[in-house]
């Protein structure tokens, strides 16, 4: 058994040994580290047939031993780990196998009539009572949860962790029901940045229309308000070919956005698409917001 992990330890050292190294597909900290780790691999690997060949010489020596004065002198002179490892296998020696062979043969192959090792005893009974000690723990004087409970108190406190971070940005809230109209000269011009990006496109710069519809006039398709604008951007128009925005762009950039197109609303553009939808009427309040910002946006 032993000769053959040295085979096989030798086998797998020519095979490493063997294997390309791609430098130029490499930089110099991966190259360090794959030298570093097959230096590790082969200082291990020697170490392995190190102890293997110790363990060699020291098999023969305790045979010669044995020849000469008996088993007992084999035991005198083992190692106090060589006694708990003798202890733990319990074998019988090779020089006693007739006396623990069963007498039926399979094809010319016997079989030895040998105990379970004690050291698998000691896991068994070990087992058994882990067993009775996590019984009593999680079960009945239930001291420590169970999976279920620690999987409902870790999502509890990522509850907690998510409420935080919601009130620690309270922009990132914004959505159809409470959005609102800005008139922040810096938020406007982060909307036409977006617009100019992400819509102009479809409905060009000047907001006039192309493949979308014009943004300039008073009518509007899914409706002119900027909750409609804002909800139109967030979840799309699939059917005809406009992409939901929402996992793009943050709710703060899509209020920015529907802001910077409430602006366009009465410019007058290049070559502006005929109207399109239902004529929108915003109220006195939108108005008044979009008259004052489309002159801070000419500004």
């Amino acid at each position: 058994m032993k000769s053959r992990w040295i085979t096989l330890i030798i086998l797998f050292l020519m095979f490493v040994g063997q294997q390309p190294v791609q430098a130029q597909d490499m930089n110099s900290t991966q190259a360090f580290y794959l030298v570093s780790g097959l230096l590790l691999v082969i200082s291990i690997l020697v170490l392995i047939v190190a102890i293997v060949v110790l363990q060699v010489l020291r098999a023969f020596y305790e045979k010669e031993i044995a020849l000469k004065g008996g088993k007992a002198e084999v035991e005198k002179k083992q190692s106090w780990w060589g006694k708990l490892i003798s202890k733990a296998n319990d074998s019988v020696p090779l020089e006693e196998e007739e006396t623990v062979i069963l007498a039926h043969s399979y094809d010319g192959i016997r079989e030895l009539d040998n105990h379970l090792p004690p050291w698998w005893k000691w896991l068994f009974y070990l087992s058994i009572i882990f067993a009775f000690v996590y019984l009593g723990v999680y079960h009945v004087f239930k001291t420590m949860p169970l999976q279920t409970e620690e999987y409902e108190t870790e999502m509890a406190l990522a509850e907690e962790q998510r409420l935080l971070r919601v009130a620690d940005q309270p922009k990132s809230n914004i959505d159809e029901n409470n959005v609102a109209f800005v008139d922040d000269p810096e938020a406007l011009a982060q909307g036409k940045q977006v617009f100019t990006m992400s819509c102009a496109p479809c409905h060009k710069e000047d907001g006039g229309g192309g493949i979308g519809p014009n943004l300039t006039d008073d009518y509007w398709i899914h409706g002119g308000s900027i909750q409609d604008i804002f909800r139109t951007i967030k979840v799309g128009v699939p059917e005809k070919g406009m992409i939901a925005w929402e996992s793009t762009l943050s709710p703060e950039k899509m209020q920015n956005v529907s802001s910077y197109i409430m602006t366009l609303v009465g410019t007058t553009p290049a070559a502006p698409k005929e109207p399109q939808g239902e004529l929108y009427v915003p109220t006195p309040k939108e108005t008044t917001s979009n008259d004052s910002t489309q002159v801070a946006v000419n500004n």
